[in-house]
């Protein structure tokens, strides 16, 4: 009896990964990682074994892992925190005798010089360096993180960013967490590498042409420097370390850092990817 063991599973995309194992393994070999009685009691209620610890805690992850097969860590969302978080699960895994590891990793984490790529390609090499037979699952942009403003840019009548011309190949959530589940659920893998990206890609210009004809309002997009998209996200709200990491990455995608030709993704999930007009028309409600 293999047991699997989903970290970060209170979150969005770690929802989604257990719900999606369950009809993949039985749920009696599903065990989940997560931090809080609230999030552990829910779990329970579904008949899904948790267990509590956080990616701070070596002691606690090492007992969490006793007995575990299969393992699948969701990268820390604590940008900054990460590699030394990522550091401890990957001990406490080979403490405790996992047998192979799958990590969200980012989509070309080697060659699109993301900052928020540094903290997944130092997981990848601990990954290496541990020994542990893995697989990397670099997601690339979730196509929720552009929808999510839909209803603001809808109001403005403008998308803002950075990206120029980049083009861009999202997924909905749902599809990379299908996509992990079956990477865990399987066989082997080790040493697999995974670039994971939409079926059809777009540019900035093209969504928010996308967005006009699905909302029936009139949306551009206003395309700033990277400077300027990090101060106007700022004024939005958002913290200014965050703000200069998201005005990165767009920055980056127009340099082609989120596009992608592989299907893995597809291929993975046995379908095609859901395309971003069905994230636009379930945000927009």
């Amino acid at each position: 009896m293999t047991k699997y063991l989903v970290t970060g599973a209170s979150g969005q995309l770690g929802q989604k990964v257990v719900d999606h194992l369950a009809t993949l393994v039985p749920a009696s070999d599903i065990v989940v990682l997560v931090r809080s009685d609230s999030a552990r009691e829910a779990f329970e209620a579904k008949g899904i074994a948790a267990r509590q610890a956080d990616y701070e805690n070596a002691e606690a992850l090492r007992a969490a892992f006793d007995g575990v097969d299969r393992l699948l860590l969701i990268s820390s969302s604590e940008i900054g925190k990460r590699a030394a978080q990522h550091r401890n699960v990957i001990e406490a895994a080979k403490a405790a005798g996992v047998g192979f590891v799958a990590y969200t990793s980012i989509l070309n984490a080697e060659t699109g010089s993301m900052a928020l790529a540094e903290e997944h390609l130092q997981t990848e090499a601990m990954l290496r360096d541990s020994g542990l037979p893995h697989a990397l699952l670099r997601n690339g942009w979730y196509s929720e993180n552009i929808a999510g403003t839909a209803p603001q840019a809808v109001g403005m009548g403008q998308h803002f960013g950075a990206a120029g011309e980049g083009r861009f190949n999202t997924a909905s959530r749902q599809d990379y967490a299908e996509a992990a589940a079956v990477v865990l659920a399987g066989e082997g893998q080790a040493g697999d590498v995974y670039e994971l990206g939409g079926d059809s890609d777009f540019s900035l210009t093209e969504y928010a042409a996308l967005l006009s004809e699905v909302s029936g309002k009139d949306v551009a997009y206003v395309n700033m420097d990277q400077a300027g998209y990090a101060a106007a996200l700022v004024g939005a709200g958002l913290p200014e370390g965050f703000a200069g990491i998201l005005a990165d990455s767009d920055a980056k995608a127009g340099q082609g850092a989120l596009a992608t030709q592989s299907r893995d993704l597809s291929r993975l999930i046995g379908r095609p990817t859901t395309p971003m007009r069905d994230t636009l028309k379930a945000v927009l409600g």
